[in-house]
């Protein structure tokens, strides 16, 4: 990675979409419960449960999710209530009896949950889906600041062997910005649980772009990183837009490192990680070669969905709770975002759905070049043919002509048979993929969309 001008990769910091819950800049309409019952009733595929747990005790100011702000104990034991109405409405017409690959607690602050508390929503979700795979992933994501020996206990009774710690930075002076202050021996203590409860899959979430963040700073929360020994590490870039999340209003601009310091703090990342034993998987994860995640990617199989990069592909995403996202091959619909709504269609004995896309045959020729080139840095031509019945390089003339900077610039190969991203280019995999997005092209002058770099 060595010899990068960092000055040339930054002229390629354009707005893109994120590319981590969507294949494309797909905009959502209005879609009814009714539109989507089909897509549950109509597949046999496997399972991948998501279970969205909104409550978080106070802002980080970085965060792009959906949170519920709350130190309310009634809150949690009424949202409960109504996962319980949810999931007796979801399989009306949901085959329960489905293969289940995954099973993922997302939020929020899934421990936010009382130990008894979570431990009645693992036995709900059990008493309807009791076919799991064997090697099934059961994960969870974690703010070690709410995290005990007791919650582990529950999870480790329900099968949990993946967990996900949020970090983001250990400096001191970020964690002030961003309004979050975690300790590393804190974050220690957490892990140190998790690995005494035999999770042998730890994943620590990292940022990067924070204020007050720079080269120096981060290489230390890095060091402090790789004494935690985590099997994976996500390095996410930070999106800053303030116009779509109120509490990044709160966060002083004149703060966050340039274009320039960013690409620095990412390549150093890069080799520190691989100096260090763990390979590059897709755009943002770190793994240790060991880990399914490298055996994957050096198949060309590795896949990414709501959850991030998986092996456990070909199944449908059902996500469960306030403002979660489903994803089948045909189709993509989400919950209402704010409780009021949510409750009120449960309460009517309908989904809590509220907007959604159905995907016509484009969307999913497209949809699959952009995942297979975010996953795997690479695209293969000739698979693409035979799977679609098209002739790539005719349909997408075009596409390749605007991708031909890139190619200028040594950051892609392209031959008969592949589309190659290299080390370089993969810091930019979200402009590479852009010229085949066709909705990115129609909406680029809207101001939803995060820069790149």
């Amino acid at each position: 990675m060595s010899g990068i001008d960092f000055k040339k990769l930054a002229k390629f910091s354009r707005h893109a979409p994120r590319y981590t819950s969507y294949p494309t800049a797909v905009e959502f309409k209005d879609l009814t419960p009714e539109d989507i019952i089909p897509f549950l009733q109509n597949s046999t595929k496997p399972l991948s449960l998501y279970f969205h747990l909104p409550f978080c005790r106070s802002a980080c100011y970085f965060c792009g999710c959906n949170v519920v702000y709350t130190s309310k104990a009634d809150k949690r034991r009424r949202y409960i209530d109504y996962l319980k109405k949810e999931l007796e409405i979801l399989s009306k017409y949901l085959d329960t009896n489905r293969l289940v690959r995954q099973l993922h607690f997302g939020g929020g602050t899934p421990t936010f949950f009382t130990p008894k508390e979570l431990e009645e929503i693992y036995e709900l979700i059990y008493s309807y889906f009791k076919n799991f795979e064997e090697d099934a992933e059961i994960s969870v994501e974690i703010d070690p600041r709410f995290f005990s020996k007791e919650h582990m206990d529950v999870m480790k009774k329900y099968g949990v062997n993946r967990i996900s710690f949020g970090v983001q930075d250990f400096n001191e002076e970020t964690q002030k910005a961003v309004n979050r202050i975690q300790p590393f021996d804190l974050t220690k203590e957490a892990v140190d649980i998790a690995r005494s409860a035999g999770i042998n899959s730890i994943n620590i979430d990292l940022i990067y772009g924070l204020p007050f963040q720079t080269l120096e700073s981060f290489k230390k929360t890095l060091e402090l990183v790789k004494k935690l020994n985590p099997d994976r590490v996500a390095v996410f870039n930070y999106a800053h837009v303030p116009w779509l999340k109120k509490g990044m209003r709160k966060i002083d601009e004149t703060t966050l490192p340039t274009p320039e310091e960013k690409l620095k703090i990412f390549k150093y990342v890069i080799d520190f990680f691989e100096n260090n034993g763990y390979k590059m998987v897709g755009m943002d994860h770190f793994a240790k070669p060991e880990d399914e995640l490298f055996r994957a990617i050096e198949k060309g199989e590795l896949h990414r969905n709501f959850q991030g990069y998986t092996t456990k592909g070909g199944a449908d995403l059902i996500g469960i709770g306030l403002t979660s996202i489903s994803e089948t091959d045909d189709a993509y619909f989400q919950n209402y975002k704010d409780l009021k709504n949510y409750e009120m269609a449960i309460d009517e004995g309908k989904l809590p759905t509220f907007r959604g896309v159905i995907l016509n045959e484009e969307d999913k020729i497209r949809k699959y070049i952009i995942m297979e080139m975010m996953a795997n840095f690479s695209f293969d031509i000739k698979r693409f043919e035979e799977k679609f019945g098209v002739n790539f390089k005719e349909k997408f003339k075009n596409e390749l002509n605007e991708l031909q900077e890139f190619v200028d610039e040594g950051l892609v190969e392209i031959d008969e048979n592949k589309i190659k991203v290299n080390k370089t280019g993969s810091l930019l995999i979200r402009n590479i993929v852009l010229p085949f997005d066709e909705y990115f092209k129609k909406m680029k002058n809207q101001k939803v969309f995060s820069k790149s770099v």
